[in-house]
C-alpha cells in the first residue's frame, strides 16, 4: 500500500510542477511519476542543505519539497538543453 500512496504523491507533485513551469502538455502521467520522485530526492537534498528536514512522510510540508526540487529540476534540465 506505500508504495501505491508514493506513486500518487510523485504523481500529485509532478503535476503541480508542470503546471508551475508550463510543461503540462508536454509530458504524460509517467513524465509526472517520474518529476515528482526525482523532485522529492532533489527537494530532500536542498532542504538538508539549508539544515531542514526533507522530505517526511506523505504530508503537505514534504509536498512543498517535492514541488520545490522538482521545479528547479526543470529549470536546470531547460538551462542545460537550451
Amino acid at each position: 500500500m506505500g508504495l501505491i500512496l508514493w506513486i500518487i504523491f510523485g504523481v500529485v507533485a509532478g503535476w503541480i510542477t508542470s503546471v508551475i513551469v508550463k510543461t503540462n502538455r508536454q509530458q504524460g502521467i509517467v513524465g509526472d511519476i517520474v518529476l515528482g520522485i526525482i523532485g522529492a530526492i532533489i527537494g530532500g537534498a536542498i532542504m538538508s542543505v539549508l539544515g531542514q528536514p526533507g522530505v517526511e512522510g506523505l504530508n503537505l510540508y514534504s509536498l512543498a519539497v517535492a514541488v520545490l526540487g522538482a521545479v528547479v529540476v526543470v529549470f536546470a534540465y531547460r538551462k542545460l538543453l537550451f
